[in-house]
């Protein structure tokens, strides 16, 4: 991701590039540049789904919400019920844990992100929440909390129940929360494999079901999800320098084409898109001429992020400039909205933001105020 600040950009920058949107066989699908929030491509992206093992990153996002709070330790223990046990035995991907197991959460959440194990996720429901039905009410929760406006879960895994339903959009928002709010704990999703040390028979070892971990590509998550009714989905993101994308999909016909495809969708926003970094908030900074201060320039930031995702080929047509009647006549106060932040591309204002004086500026005595006035009068803007 490259960092620009007011200059027209292209000048060194030149692309011939002739693209048009990529030809993906899934039946919904969505691709969003993680830091500006931009949609780069999408199908049906609304249409309802059955997200399956997709499901497990809002269980996991519950864990780790709590982890984040203190109200859950890694190394606390939950005890492994029948109830959830019965998922290691029924043909499901699981992390083989056995009845009256104690469990460690660290454990448990391993065996939910990279083993997929729909028994992790019922053991680790049920000792946060006392019943799988609590827990999916938390679940909900945090699903309307974060704006997943067409979502309901039923359960942690995401196992057959024609009530448990999503669209790649909110899952999209939901992995997006994810990489955002919990980057620490986001570090497992690219673990490629963990060995549980199971009661009564040998360790298993078991690889981490994205495919797209094993392709030194970028890729660092998110989940896959697989249902007959529904055939196979995935949710991925990857990064390359400081830039992240995020894609998700639905109903691949085979592994191959989930694996296949998603990595044709996420390389085609790399190749002809580009995202920029115009501000960060309080931090990125921008000076201004002023006028009787007792510095000739004073500081100025935004109160919010921004970021711009571009298509490579419009870009020689963007511009960020600074507006504001200047020099700024001191005294000037921190916190004073002093100048505008303006983003074009192709003359079209696409954002502008305000700019707030980051310091004091103090106005020259009387004395030194009178004899700038009259250089000005006799020579000048000097």
């Amino acid at each position: 991701m490259n960092k620009i600040f007011f200059s027209i950009i292209g000048a060194f920058l030149f692309f011939n590039i002739v693209h048009s949107n990529p030809q993906i066989d899934a039946r919904t699908i969505i691709l969003q540049d993680y830091h500006s929030g931009k949609i780069l491509y999408e199908v049906d992206a609304d249409a309802q789904i059955y997200p399956a093992s997709m499901t497990k990153i809002m269980t996991s996002i519950i864990a780790f919400d709590l982890l984040k709070k203190n109200k859950l330790s890694l190394d606390d223990e939950f005890i492994v019920s029948e109830n959830a046990w019965r998922l290691s035995q029924s043909g499901y991907s699981s992390m083989f844990i056995m009845v009256n197991d104690q469990v460690s959460v660290e454990d448990l959440l391993k065996g939910i992100i990279i083993a997929s194990g729909n028994d992790a996720c019922v053991a680790l429901a049920e000792g946060i929440a006392g019943s799988e039905e609590n827990f999916a009410e938390m679940m909900n929760e945090k699903a309307a909390e974060i704006g997943m406006s067409y979502t309901n879960f039923t359960n942690s895994s995401g196992i057959n129940d024609p009530d448990n339903v999503s669209t790649v959009r909110d899952i999209a928002i939901m992995s997006k929360y994810l990489i955002e709010n919990f980057p620490k704990y986001y570090e497992i999703f690219k673990e490629k494999n963990f060995t549980w040390d199971r009661t009564g028979g040998d360790p298993i070892k078991q690889g981490n079901r994205n495919p797209l971990l094993y392709k030194n590509n970028g890729a660092d998550g998110i989940k896959t999800g697989y249902l007959a009714v529904e055939k196979y989905s995935l949710a991925s993101s990857m990064k390359k320098n400081d830039r992240r994308l995020i894609a998700v999909a639905s109903g691949f016909k085979t592994k191959n084409l989930r694996s296949s495809e998603s990595l044709k969708l996420l390389n085609w926003g790399f190749r002809n898109t580009n995202t920029f970094e115009v501000s960060k908030k309080n931090i990125s900074t921008f000076k201004l001429d002023t006028w009787l201060g007792k510095k000739d320039k004073i500081e100025a930031i935004t109160k919010e992020d921004f970021y711009l995702t571009v298509d490579k080929k419009n870009i020689r047509s963007l511009s960020v400039y600074l507006k504001y009647n200047g020099p700024l006549v001191a005294p000037i106060q921190a916190g004073e909205k002093v100048a505008e932040l303006v983003v074009t591309i192709k003359d079209e204002v696409i954002k502008s933001l305000p700019l707030y004086a980051a310091e004091d500026l103090k106005k020259v005595n009387f004395f030194k105020s009178l004899i700038t006035s009259l250089n000005y009068l006799i020579w000048g803007d000097v």
